[in-house]
């Protein structure tokens, strides 16, 4: 399993708090709760996402991960970056009377690097795909040549074998706030 040292630490955040648990809604599926099981057909649609405990002075980030291409018994391709997305501020839901926020992008916030939607090959077996929610620091340039200019979307060359430790730190990110994955097939 090519999980990185910024996942593994990430994933061990929900085994320890459930308040951690990042919100996951995608296509038909509401509250995705870690390991659970969603069809690729349900994948399609970029993931809404909702968190505790979330400051709406600060700015975040999610970066998401498929750990387990092209086999979860061979998965030499891992991780394949699937989005990145900075800029995200925190809505309070139901005007402010719970502690759960919705994340919404700017409307002139470009993601670094767009939705792609989970595609394991057919003959595969369930790769988990991983989103880590981190705060977004003051004058964050997380672009650095990652994604094509101009707001284009990335090819799966630059997806492949993406190095999460590596750019979590060359973005100057801290730890994650949040967490959370499903499996598709």
């Amino acid at each position: 399993m090519p999980a990185t040292n910024s996942v593994k630490t990430a994933l061990s955040l929900i085994n320890e708090d459930a308040s951690k648990i990042l919100g996951l809604r995608i296509g038909k599926r509401a509250d995705v709760q870690p390991g659970e099981f969603i069809s690729k057909a349900d994948t399609q649609a970029v993931p809404e996402l909702t968190c505790a405990s979330l400051s709406p002075d600060k700015s975040y980030i999610v970066i998401c991960v498929d750990l387990d291409a092209p086999f979860p018994s061979f998965p030499v391709l891992g991780p394949i970056l699937h989005w990145i997305q900075p800029g995200l501020k925190a809505a309070p839901i139901d005007g402010g009377r719970g502690d759960r926020f919705r994340l919404e992008a700017a409307a002139d916030e470009p993601f670094i690097a767009n939705w792609a939607p989970p595609g394991p090959p057919s003959v595969s077996g369930p790769h988990r795909y991983v989103f880590l929610l981190h705060e977004q620091p003051d004058g964050f340039d997380g672009g650095k040549g990652l994604a094509p200019p101009g707001g284009k979307e990335m090819g799966l060359g630059a997806r492949v074998r993406f190095d999460v430790d590596k750019w979590v730190r060359e973005s100057n990110l801290g730890p994650a706030v949040a967490v959370n994955y499903f499996s598709s097939k």
